[in-house]
């Protein structure tokens, strides 16, 4: 291939991942404004009702992260049957009625463990008082999660077909009605009863209602998706396919997991440390969690583009499509750094109203926590789209491990012994945070580079 020929493959990779990732990013963007505006609604309610319904966002987006991990493993199954023959209507077909009996399997013991979060918080030692508000607003939120699962998997199946508008034009109409019925049974406007907290998690329930059956109208009239055939009558279970959704997905799963659960330890230990750092921790992970949608988004073009090539055998093409998600990825979360490192306080007042004399001491340990989130943006960005990549290749196990490694060998161990040991408080574990997801950005990179290697050398023997 001429060096000509080579600029114009990248520049068109570059242009076809932007195409895809752009609507993706910005629907991940519309999904996590759900759980934002909630945290806006709440934090006005008090700085209590913000650390309690922490603790209980904390445990949902658990599960929640599993729940997802488990679905993903549908995407790159999907594009790499895309890959091979985009006339195999059956096995699409089979494929998505499988990532529903999935996310029903996954989702029955999850509400059970939900429905015990006052007494799973007590264990953990918060206080009784934030245990029991948390309880009050897990009790609402948790049924939010079967239909978000139902509309994740028709999500991914637009995403694999690389026809991600709709998805973005559902999700933003869910942020709209989320807001309006946020502000109504939370606050109690136009003469409904003050729900408080318990307000947000039916807003959030009833928002992920309409996400499901937006999609659902979208899969059932849309010309391109008539071979689903979703009526009930049609379907059919598999136990092989089943367990092949298992097997792939239960290591994504655990990879999620592992991330989201080095956060929730923080969230705990903030909660040890105080109201105040608790309060802080919330509204600089918001803050994180909003830029995080970027690399997720780029992660999700690399195990499309790259399961859409690896199906097609053209391992060229798998590198590229990995290699440009990646610096596409990592090029969004150097902006973030800049932003956070530069603006701090003007990011915090979205959240809570530095004005008021009460929150002062909130907003300083919150600049704080800011300038160390800021410092593993590069490292989060990389690790995120990393292994969107492997996925890509089926590649799920391994990454795991990784994960296990950075986040619970290192970066865990590292920000209790900083916060406790050496009274560094909640500073101590937002460094912990940053050495733990640093190292898992070095390994996972690592891991794509040596594994494109290989793919390219066997090309080359062909």
């Amino acid at each position: 291939m001429t060096t000509n020929a080579m600029q114009t493959s990248w520049l068109q990779e570059l242009q076809a991942s932007v195409r895809l990732g752009s609507p993706l990013i910005l629907t991940n963007l519309a999904q996590i404004a759900l759980l934002t505006t909630n945290v806006i609604y709440i934090g006005h309610l008090g700085k209590e009702q913000l650390a309690s319904a922490t603790l209980a966002g904390g445990m949902y987006q658990a599960c929640m992260i599993f729940s997802l991990g488990l679905i993903s493993a549908i995407i790159p199954m999907l594009a790499t049957t895309l890959g091979k023959d985009r006339q195999n209507k059956h096995a699409i077909r089979t494929i998505i009625h499988h990532g529903f009996y999935t996310a029903i399997l996954v989702c029955l013991p999850f509400w059970i463990l939900l429905w015990n979060s006052e007494s799973i918080l007590l264990m953990l030692g918060q206080t009784p008082e934030a245990a029991a508000l948390a309880g009050h607003y897990m009790h609402s939120l948790q049924w939010a999660l079967l239909p978000y699962l139902f509309y994740l998997v028709l999500r991914s199946l637009l995403a694999a077909y690389e026809r991600p508008l709709w998805t973005l034009l559902i999700a933003t109409l869910a942020i709209l009605l989320n807001a309006a019925l946020g502000w109504l049974l939370i606050f109690g406007n136009f003469g409904l009863p003050a729900l408080g907290i318990a307000g947000a998690g039916i807003s959030s329930v009833l928002s992920s209602l309409f996400m499901f059956v937006g999609m659902l109208v979208v899969a059932h009239k849309h010309p391109e998706f008539s071979f689903l055939q979703l009526r009930a009558h049609r379907w059919t279970f598999q136990p092989a396919l089943q367990w092949e959704i298992l097997k792939l997905g239960f290591p994504i799963a655990i990879t999620f997991t592992l991330e989201t659960m080095v956060f929730y330890a923080a969230v705990i230990m903030m909660g040890l440390i105080g109201s105040t750092s608790l309060a802080a921790h919330a509204i600089t992970m918001q803050i994180c969690t909003i830029t995080y949608m970027f690399p997720l988004g780029f992660g999700q073009v690399a195990t499309i583009r790259v399961g859409l090539a690896n199906g097609r055998a053209d391992p060229r093409a798998a590198v590229r499509a990995g290699w440009a998600a990646y610096g596409l990825g990592v090029s969004c979360m150097a902006i973030a750094a800049i932003l956070m490192w530069g603006m701090p306080e003007q990011l915090i007042r979205f959240f809570i109203n530095i004005h008021a004399p009460e929150n002062r001491a909130v907003i300083i340990t919150a600049t704080h926590f800011i300038f160390f989130a800021a410092l593993f943006q590069l490292t989060d960005g990389a690790q995120a789209v990393a292994a969107g990549m492997l996925r890509g290749l089926y590649d799920t196990r391994t990454p795991m491990l990784l994960a296990l490694i950075g986040y619970w060998l290192i970066g865990v161990p590292i920000g209790a012994w900083l916060a406790f040991g050496l009274d560094m408080e909640g500073v101590g574990i937002w460094i912990g945070l940053v050495c733990g997801l640093t190292v898992v950005a070095i390994l996972m990179t690592m891991r794509w580079y040596r594994y494109s290697q290989r793919l390219l050398a066997r090309q080359h023997v062909r």
